[in-house]
Order: C-alpha cells, then structure tokens, then sequence
C-alpha cells in the first residue's frame, strides 16, 4: 500500500533524485531515472560558478535546472499531499477501500505541504530572479561595448 504521507515527503526531500517516482512507480519508472540530470546539470552548474565566477554563461542556464526541478518536486508533493483519500486510493492502491488509511491526510503531510509551499516558492523565485538578473546584466554589458 501506497502512503500519502510517505510520497509527498519523499518528493520534498528527494524528488530531485526521482524518489517519489521510485516509490509510487516502481525502478522502471523512466521519469524517475529522467529526473536526477537537471538536478546534476544544476549542481555542475553551482560548482562552474565556485569556479569561474558569475559572468560564465553555462552557469545562468544550469543552475535554474537546479531550482526548477526542486520546485517542481515541490509541487508535486503538495498536490500528492492535497489529493482526495478516494483519489490516493484509486490511483495509488486500487485493491484498497476509497478512504483506506494510506490515502488519509494527517498532520505530518500537512507539514510536508506547508515546508514544500515554503522551499519551493522560494527556490522557483530565486531561480528566476538569477536568470533575469544575470540576462539583463549581460545586455547592458553588451550595450556598453557596443557604444564605445
């Protein structure tokens, strides 16, 4: 039996490495191997910044790999968390009555819907918030070269 809780913890803590996938889908599942490249192109993405600074362009599209895969996983353990016992049941535990105890809402995952809201608000925002940043930052260096 599939546990509500247990899925939407596992998508916040680790998603990005498709461990919700794992437990819900099974190994096989192709999304679940798919997930841990954006989240290793995000960290290689970080660790070029450590070394080369801000201004290296590779940087401004891997690390929001990064951050858009977390808050992805983020979402989707809110919506696990937030779906109906009868939903839960019927697509995670067919074999299982509708309001089945797996399927129940209780006070851990409503932490885990409130922590996933929390982090993955704030990691979607700082991602963009880099992207834009260092793109216009780029154009007015760009423009700047282009008028001298």
């Amino acid at each position: 039996m599939k546990n509500k809780t247990v899925a939407a913890w596992l998508a916040f803590v680790g998603g990005p490495l498709g461990l919700h996938r794992f437990y819900l889908h099974g190994l096989g599942d192709w999304l679940g191997w798919l997930l841990p490249i954006p989240t290793a192109l995000g960290v290689y993405g970080i660790q070029r910044v450590q070394a080369m600074g801000q201004d290296d362009h590779l940087s401004w599209v891997l690390i929001p790999l990064l951050g858009f895969t977390i808050a992805g996983c983020a979402l989707r353990a809110i919506l696990y968390g937030l779906m109906t016992p009868e939903r839960w049941n019927a697509r995670f535990n067919p074999s299982a009555a509708p309001d089945a105890r797996p399927g129940r809402t209780h006070w851990f995952t409503i932490f885990a819907i409130a922590l996933s809201l929390l982090l993955g608000t704030t990691v979607l925002m700082a991602s963009l918030a880099f992207s834009f940043q260092r793109y216009f930052e780029y154009q007015i260096e760009e423009a700047r070269k282009i008028s001298q």
